[in-house]
């Protein structure tokens, strides 16, 4: 009797999305999953701001101009695009599609409107992850601790963070950001669980029908 064909069964990628009022850690999060596991790479946005300190194009962000973008938009080249604090980000389609397509996962640090997008456009692909905050307090303090921005943007984010979390019901899985190390292996635990989702394994009904008959 020969072995059964295991290698009949392809598993198709997941985009996950992380999203959280900004200082609530899911930068921090991303980057320590994408530290440690080689099956998930990190979504490249556009967006019409200009690049931070240290920010290199085409790595961190695509740059481009608003009528590029317009352009992207009218195309229906983006997955999912929002305006956030007067800029435009969006997600080009192609590479997200080449990439689940291989059986890779795609991580997305996203908004609500992106996620909502992605949803609409693609929901059996979607795992969708809030990350909140222990206290509105320590919110604050680790939006001055990063010292990224001036006093005047971390105000605007602090008082547009209750609007963002207001969004936490629509999302699949939500985590209180208490202590990294835990909200790491919770991210983790859950992108181990959607990889054996049924839907997302392919070739497994003929792999079972395999069994059955003993090849």
């Amino acid at each position: 009797m020969s072995d059964l064909p295991f290698d009949l069964i392809r598993r198709r990628g997941l985009m996950m999305v992380l999203s959280s009022p900004s200082g609530a850690g899911k930068t921090t999060l991303s980057r320590r999953l994408l530290e440690t596991d080689d099956e998930i790479s990190l979504s490249v946005s556009v967006t019409t701001r200009a690049p931070r300190a240290g920010e290199v194009d085409g790595h961190d962000y695509g740059f481009i101009d608003l009528t590029e973008f317009n352009l992207l938009v009218n195309r229906d080249q983006l997955l999912e695009h929002a305006k956030v604090f007067g800029n435009y980000y969006g997600t080009p389609r192609l590479p997200v599609e080449r990439t689940l397509a291989q059986g890779r996962d795609v991580l997305f640090d996203i908004d609500w409107q992106g996620t909502q997008q992605l949803a609409e456009k693609a929901r059996d692909d979607l795992v969708s992850i809030f990350i909140l905050p222990p206290s509105f307090h320590e919110l604050e303090r680790r939006l001055f601790s990063r010292a990224q921005d001036d006093p005047v943007e971390i105000n605007r984010r602090m008082a547009k963070a209750a609007d963002e979390m207001s969004h936490w019901a629509e999302y699949d899985y939500v985590i209180v950001n208490r202590d990294l190390d835990q909200s790491v292996m919770a991210v983790r635990s859950i992108l181990l669980a959607e990889r054996l989702k049924r839907r997302r394994q392919i070739g497994l009904a003929e792999f079972v029908t395999g069994l059955k008959v003993g090849h």
